[in-house]
């Protein structure tokens, strides 16, 4: 007997072992499929056909910022990866000639050592007021990440797939103002389906992708568009990821730009000399016809920062925004596009993040928000400043000088 109890009091623990192992790897075996599962059905539910029934909105694949593209799907970050340390001076090498240097200097005190660029335009003239990292900001572009869903946005309503209420599906999901707030990825890659690549790229090239922003800026890049729609996860990855894309924050900043001025698309000019900014004139590129669904994007913007994935970027007066971010690896990307909604001094600021962890949407934001807390501490919102008084619009297309 005495020989019984000790062997059982020998097998029990190994028997609790060998059974916790096994929960444990069942477990495991679960969240493995589960993952799977998502990137194939968020992969194949983006390639369908247009024909293709919707997904419903209750199943997985939803309401996260952004997720993890398998690294089988390629690299995401175009450029990458970058071998400078994410602690850098950006503004190294900049000339500022003929910038706004208050605007200048709260860009740069907001991107401290960060990796990247800002971007702060004038949106009722298409003015660039400051470009910090003008190599950067000036280069061939980056993937949108998820600030393409705001040209998605404008397409959907445009074309009544999304109506007033901004809802997509009859029972549950996001609406507009949620999707936008919360950067919803599955919301955006059903629009894109339900709008085909046709129109989603007919209204992109519209809003300016593919295009250079700038008038005669020495050194711009006009990015890039896809004739067709990416191998990797197809029109609905374009629409939520902006897969295939490369954007030029001058180009995001174009567009911002139209959204905060109620749908003039302006070239953007960078006057350099005394004499350029003396005869200035904006001129513009385009008349967006987006006046009446604006106020339908705007409060899905504002929410961005209220409450959603730009909190970083709050003020004590609103600010309407968007974040992009895209990860492969080590390698990050953070965007932010954004304007102040009160005030004398309207801005467009649009942050790129490039380098390690700390290069995301959320972070962007946050040095967005500095550059705008930086001149509302100097007054710069209320007070009158020169050349607010400039020469109406021109719709010339001026060429080289």
């Amino acid at each position: 007997m005495r020989f019984r109890s000790s062997f059982f009091r020998v097998l029990y623990p190994v028997i609790i072992v060998l059974l916790l192992s096994q929960a444990v790897f069942a477990a495991n075996t679960r969240r493995h499929h589960t993952r799977h599962a998502v990137r194939h059905s968020a992969r194949h539910t983006a390639a369908a056909p247009r024909s293709s029934a919707v997904p419903h909105p209750g199943r997985t694949l939803v309401r996260r910022a952004s997720y993890r593209v398998p690294r089988a799907a390629g690299p995401i970050v175009r450029g990458g990866p970058w071998t400078e340390p994410t602690y850098a001076d950006s503004a190294a090498g900049d000339n500022a000639d003929g910038e706004d240097l208050e605007v200048r200097r709260a860009a740069v005190e907001a991107l401290g050592p960060y990796n990247g660029a800002v971007v702060v335009v004038a949106p009722s003239t298409g003015r660039i007021l400051a470009i910090v990292n003008q190599k950067l900001a000036l280069g061939s572009g980056f993937q949108p990440c998820s600030t393409v869903k705001v040209s998605v946005a404008l397409a959907g309503l445009s074309e009544k797939v999304v109506g007033p209420d901004g809802k997509l599906f009859q029972h549950g999901g996001y609406n507009l103002t949620q999707a936008l707030a919360h950067s919803n990825n599955y919301y955006f890659a059903t629009l894109g389906l339900k709008l085909g690549f046709d129109r989603v790229s007919y209204y992109a090239h519209l809003f300016g992708y593919g295009e250079k922003a700038g008038l005669n800026i020495q050194g711009e890049s006009e990015g890039r568009y896809p004739a067709e729609p990416p191998g990797n996860g197809g029109v609905g990855m374009l629409t939520s990821f902006g897969e295939e894309i490369s954007q030029t924050p001058l180009q995001f900043a174009a567009l911002m730009s139209a959204v905060a001025n109620g749908g003039t698309l302006y070239y953007l000019q960078y006057p350099r000399t005394p004499e350029e900014l003396r005869d200035f004139v904006p001129r513009v590129k385009r008349r967006l016809d987006i006046g009446n669904v604006i106020p339908i994007v705007k409060p899905g913007m504002l929410a961005a920062v209220e409450y959603g994935t730009a909190r970083r970027a709050q003020q004590d007066e609103p600010i309407a925004g968007k974040t992009g971010t895209c990860t492969d690896g080590h390698t990050h990307l953070g965007w932010f596009g954004s304007f102040n909604d009160v005030g004398k001094n309207r801005l467009v600021v649009v942050v790129l993040l490039t380098g390690g962890q700390p290069s995301r949407g959320p972070l962007a934001a946050g040095v967005a928000g500095e550059v705008y807390r930086g001149l509302s501490q100097k007054n710069y919102f209320a007070a009158n400043r020169a050349g607010d008084s400039l020469a109406p619009a021109s719709t010339q297309i001026c060429c080289t000088r």
